[in-house]
């Protein structure tokens, strides 16, 4: 699939949301968060992650869930950096570039960079070190600078 259009459905979504976790799983960073940590069963967790990203792009979707709870248990497990999130980022970004393109498509790019600083400065506090340390990541350091911008 070309990028040449915007992200317009759940259906849009779900091919996204498939996209990232099979590179995130694949990931040697964070993939083991996913797969040894966590466990996680993609076709279990895809309802729920589309809900909450159906809801923060579109609008169209309930969730009520605590998005943060899971990440704190991760953390607790094995801590989350500046780096993972970094890596995140830099994967959500190379999807959403990779299907889609137009406002819908920014926007759900900025809303990745939000959830990233906002989780790693609840995790590890807002001192957080968040300069991604090198390794061709996003460092998130410049999220913020360009958030402030």
């Amino acid at each position: 699939m070309c990028a040449t259009r915007d992200i317009r459905d759940r259906d849009d979504l779900d091919v996204i949301l498939r996209r990232f976790y099979t590179a995130a799983f694949a990931d040697p960073l964070i993939g083991p968060f996913f797969t040894e940590i966590a466990g996680m069963d993609l076709e279990a967790h895809l309802p729920r992650i589309t809900d909450f990203w159906e809801r923060a792009l579109l609008r169209t979707a309930e969730y009520r869930r605590d998005a943060f709870a899971p990440h704190a248990a991760l953390h607790s497990a094995r801590p989350l950096t500046a780096a993972h999130f970094g890596r995140w980022v830099q994967l959500w970004h190379a999807t959403v570039d990779g299907l889609h393109q137009g406002p819908l498509a920014e926007r759900a790019k900025a809303q990745g960079e939000r959830i990233a600083l906002a989780l790693l400065r609840r995790l590890a506090g807002p001192g957080a070190a968040t300069g991604g340390g090198g390794g061709g990541f996003i460092p998130l350091a410049a999220l913020e600078l360009r958030s402030v911008a």
